[in-house]
C-alpha cells in the first residue's frame, strides 16, 4: 500500500509505477535522506512536536537502516517510488506507528530539495580536490620547463615563441577559475530548504536554523515556494562542470595534436595509450580523445536541465524528477575524467628539441624584428610593413630572418645593425617579455608562486 493511498480507490497501474519510480537513480541519495531525516526527527522532538522518546526511537532506527543499506542488507522497491518513500516504509515496518510521525510537517518536495543540496555539496568538494591535484600536476610540469621554448599559436599557425611553462600555466589559470566557480556554486547550494513543506511552509513550530546547523548548512531558504521549486543550483553546477570539461577538452585537443608525428612535441606513456587492431605501429592518445568526447555528454546534460526547467510554473512539478540523472551523470563523468587526465599528463614524455625546432620556423621572431625597428625610431606600422616584405623575401629565397646577411637587411632598412641577430634569437624573444603575465622565466616563476599560494589557500577552505 502506498503511503499516500488514502485519497485513491484504485491501485496504481504497474506501468505507472515503473514510469513514476525514481528509485533506480535517486537511491544514491540514501545517506543524505537518512541524515536529513535524523536532523528533522531531532528537531521535532526538541520542539515538542513529537515526544523525545519517539524522536530517539526514530533516529536510532534510521541509523540502523543506514548501516543495513551500507552492508547490502536492504533491497529497495520500485513500487515505493523513490528513496524517501522506501526509507520511510522500511522505518514504519520496523518501529510501527512511531515511524509514521517522521514526516510531520515535511513534504517530499522539500525533502528531495534538501537531499540533492546535501549531495551536491559533497560532490563539489570532491571534484575540487581532483581539480587541485590536476593543478599541482600542471604547476609541476611548468616548474621543470621554464626554459623549454616552443611556438605559441594563433589560428593554429606558429605565431611567437613562448615556453612550455607559460603555455601550461595558461591552463592553470583556466582551472583556477573552474575552482573559483565551484566555490561560488557551493555558496548558493549551501542553503537549507527543509521547512518549506510542499510549497507553503508548515503550521508546526519548526526551528529551521537548528536543522540547518545540524546538517552543516550556512543559511536557510527565505521563501517556501522558491525552496522547493527551483533547481538553479543544479543547473549552475552543470554549467560549472560544462566549462571545466570545455577546458579539459581544449587541453586534450592540444595533446592529441602534440602527440602526432606532425608535431612530435609529446609522447603519451604506454599505460595511457592504446593501439590499433589492424595497424601494428599505432599508438593512439585515446584518453585525451575520450575526455574530449565526454565533454559532449556533459554539455547535453546542461541543455537537458535547462530545457526541463524552462517553462515550469511555481511551485513543485514532477518534471523536476528529471534533474537527478542529468546532474548525476555530469558529476560521474567529471570524476572519471579528472584522475585519468591528470595521470596521463603527469606521465607523458616532452620532446624539448622538437618544440625548440618548431619555434625556430614559421618566422615566430618577426614581431620582435618589428619591435627592434620601432626602437630604432621607425613607426610600428611602417616597421610592420618592412618586416612583412622581409618575410616574403625569405620565403622566396628559402631563408629565415636570423640568417639574412647585413647586406640583405640593409636592402630593407638602413637602421638595422649587427645587434639585430641577438634580438632575433628565440631566447631573447622570450626573455624580453618579462612583464607580469609574460612568458619570460622570471615572470612565469612569479605566476607559479601565486598559483601555489592559491592552491594552499584552497586546501585551508
Amino acid at each position: 500500500m502506498k503511503l499516500w493511498a488514502g485519497r485513491f480507490s484504485k491501485s496504481t497501474d504497474k506501468s505507472v509505477d515503473d514510469f513514476n519510480s525514481s528509485i533506480s537513480f535517486d537511491q544514491r541519495l540514501y545517506r543524505q535522506d537518512i541524515e536529513g531525516s535524523i536532523a528533522h526527527a531531532k528537531m521535532l522532538g526538541q520542539q515538542g512536536i513529537i515526544s523525545m522518546e519517539e524522536s530517539e526511537t526514530i533516529r536510532k532506527a534510521l541509523r540502523e537502516i543506514l548501516a543495513d543499506i551500507e552492508n547490502g542488507k536492504i533491497e529497495f522497491e520500485v513500487d515505493a517510488e523513490d528513496i524517501h518513500m522506501n526509507i520511510e516504509k522500511i522505518l514504519i515496518s520496523r518501529i510501527g506507528d512511531t515511524g509514521r510521525k517522521l514526516h510531520t510537517g515535511r513534504s517530499r518536495n522539500d525533502q528531495v530539495a534538501l537531499d540533492i543540496r546535501m549531495y551536491l555539496k559533497e560532490e563539489i568538494r570532491e571534484i575540487k580536490k581532483l581539480l587541485i591535484h590536476l593543478c599541482e600536476t600542471v604547476i609541476g610540469i611548468s616548474e621543470k620547463h621554464l626554459d623549454t621554448i616552443m611556438p605559441g599559436y594563433t589560428h593554429l599557425q606558429r605565431a611567437q615563441p613562448v615556453t612550455l611553462a607559460h603555455h601550461m600555466m595558461a591552463y592553470f589559470q583556466m582551472l583556477k577559475r573552474d575552482i573559483e566557480r565551484l566555490n561560488d556554486c557551493y555558496k548558493r547550494t549551501d542553503t537549507m530548504p527543509l521547512g518549506s513543506g510542499a510549497l507553503a511552509g508548515t503550521t508546526y513550530p519548526f526551528e529551521r536554523n537548528m536543522v540547518a546547523a545540524e546538517l552543516g548548512f550556512s543559511q536557510i531558504t527565505e521563501n517556501s515556494m522558491d525552496g522547493v521549486s527551483d533547481r538553479d543550483f543544479v543547473i549552475e553546477l552543470a554549467g560549472c562542470l560544462s566549462i571545466l570539461m570545455m577546458h579539459l577538452s581544449r587541453f586534450s585537443e592540444e595533446l592529441v595534436l602534440w602527440s602526432s608525428l606532425e608535431f612530435g612535441f609529446v609522447e603519451m606513456d604506454d599505460a595511457f595509450s592504446t593501439g590499433s587492431s589492424i595497424m601494428p605501429q599505432k599508438k593512439n592518445p585515446d584518453v585525451a580523445e575520450l575526455v574530449r568526447g565526454k565533454t559532449g555528454r556533459v554539455y547535453g546534460n546542461l541543455i537537458a536541465l535547462l530545457t526541463v526547467m524552462k517553462s515550469l510554473p511555481l511551485a513543485y512539478n514532477k518534471d523536476m524528477q528529471e534533474d537527478k540523472e542529468a546532474i548525476f551523470d555530469s558529476i560521474d563523468t567529471v570524476k572519471m575524467c579528472l584522475p585519468v587526465f591528470t595521470s596521463m599528463l603527469a606521465t607523458m614524455k616532452i620532446n624539448r628539441e622538437n618544440m625548440y625546432k618548431a619555434a625556430g620556423t614559421g618566422f615566430t621572431n618577426a614581431t620582435d624584428l618589428a619591435d627592434y625597428l620601432v626602437k630604432k625610431g621607425i613607426p610600428f606600422r611602417t616597421s610592420h610593413e618592412i618586416v612583412g616584405k622581409m618575410v616574403s623575401y625569405c620565403i622566396e629565397n628559402n631563408k629565415t630572418l636570423e640568417n639574412l646577411s647585413m647586406q640583405e637587411f640593409h636592402a630593407f632598412s638602413q637602421v638595422i645593425g649587427s645587434d639585430v641577430y641577438e634580438a632575433l634569437s628565440l631566447e631573447a624573444c622570450v626573455s624580453r617579455r618579462n612583464l607580469p603575465g609574460g612568458p619570460a622565466a622570471e615572470a612565469v616563476k612569479k605566476t607559479i608562486e601565486n598559483a601555489r599560494q592559491f592552491i594552499e589557500n584552497q586546501r585551508e577552505d
